[in-house]
Parts: structure tokens; C-alpha cells; sequence
């Protein structure tokens, strides 16, 4: 969760002239920030790590799910990549370490009507993405930032991160990856906010 309820307002710092050479990659309507925000719509959960799991469930032969040290064995990399939330501020070359989602597919067989993700987590949030948004480097699930370890209020001890998306559609405090046949809107897709969720077409609330 990374957004308050509807809101279509943040004060962020305009793009200085000098800056024009960086106007490619920021989102039309998005701000400049050099903090790291934390929006959320309720308490920061806080699961043991020896109770934490992370699993892919739904339209795949056979369900699979990794404990903490398990994942944390997967085969990892770093991105840095741009990252820009509905409520207009863009925060540039941010560092994370994770899995990919293509990697956490590997272990699975999925179904052939397989065609969208429902990503959930702790505290009961979900969202949702059509299965080519996630796939072929464009999402990963972190456990880093910055070089450290992902902090509770950001989302640790694990988010989805999906970069070509507004924000919240990288959900926080990830748990699981739902595979469905059909579209089912999450948390903040039931409340208002865009089904898809496109920063570069101002994809921002229902209608847009």
C-alpha cells in the first residue's frame, strides 16, 4: 500500500531548468522528489521473518511456496530504476535488490488461460496486473533498498515492484502472487483508482 485514500494532490519540487535533460523520464503531472515517501492505508505489519512465506498460487499445476532463507536463496540482482507514485511525486535511480518475478515463474507450470495476477499481502491488501505487465524483467519482488535491508514502513520485509506502474500497484508486504484467468480489482482499484494503472498515460483514477 502506498497511496492514502483518493488523493490527486502532492507538493513536490517542479523540474528546474537545469534539469530538462531528465524531462524523458519522469511521467506527465509527476514531480521530483528526493525523499522517499511512505503512504499507506493502514498500520505497518510486522511478520516474524521465521513465519514469513511467499508463495504463487491459483492457475499453476501445482502451488509452491519459499520460507525467508529459502528465498532469499533464489538467484537475485540488483535494478535501478525510476519510480513514480499516483500522488505525482517521481523519485529517480532508486536501488533495490530482489527476485524476478520470471525466476519465481520458473518454478511453477502455468495454466495455458493464465492472463492475469493478483498480487496480496499482509493486512489483507491486493492489487492487480495483467500477467505481460509482470513478465520479461518488468516486475521483481525486493528485499532491498538503498543497500540495506527494505525497511517495514517501505514494505519489508518484501515488495512487488512494478516500475512501469504507479506505485501502488507494487504492493507492499507481498505474500503471494494469484493466478486467474480473468481481471479481479484490488484494494485501491475497488476504490476508485485505474485498473491498469499506466503512469506515462496519466492512468491515475477511473475514467482517466
Amino acid at each position: 500500500m502506498t497511496d492514502r485514500f483518493v488523493t490527486r494532490g502532492f507538493v513536490g519540487r517542479r523540474v528546474a531548468p537545469g534539469e530538462a535533460d531528465l524531462r524523458s523520464r519522469i511521467a506527465p503531472g509527476q514531480y521530483i522528489t528526493r525523499d522517499f515517501p511512505v503512504l499507506s492505508a493502514g498500520p505497518t505489519p510486522r511478520t516474524p521473518l521465521d513465519r514469513w512465506s511467499l508463495g504463487i498460487e491459483g492457475l499453476v499445476a501445482q502451488p509452491v511456496s519459499w520460507t525467508w532463507d529459502e528465498f532469499l536463496a533464489l538467484p537475485s540482482r540488483e535494478w535501478t530504476v525510476d519510480i513514480s507514485c499516483v500522488t505525482k511525486w517521481t523519485k529517480l535511480d532508486m536501488r533495490w535488490r530482489g527476485v524476478s518475478v520470471d525466476t519465481l515463474l520458473e518454478h511453477v507450470e502455468l495454466q495455458p488461460s493464465a492472463a492475469f495476477v493478483v498480487a496480496w499481502s499482509d493486512g489483507g491488501y491486493t492489487t492487480n496486473l495483467p500477467l505481460p505487465d509482470v513478465l520479461n524483467g518488468q516486475a521483481f519482488v525486493a528485499y532491498e533498498y538503498d543497500g540495506k535491508p527494505l525497511a517495514p514502513e517501505h514494505g519489508g520485509p518484501a515488495r512487488l515492484v512494478v516500475p512501469n506502474r504507479y506505485f501502488w500497484k507494487s504492493a507492499k508486504w507481498v505474500r503471494g502472487l494469484r493466478i486467474l484467468d480473468h481481471d479481479e480489482p484490488g484494494f485501491w482499484e475497488s476504490l476508485g483508482y485505474h485498473n491498469r494503472g499506466d503512469q506515462w498515460r496519466e492512468e491515475r483514477y477511473s475514467g482517466d
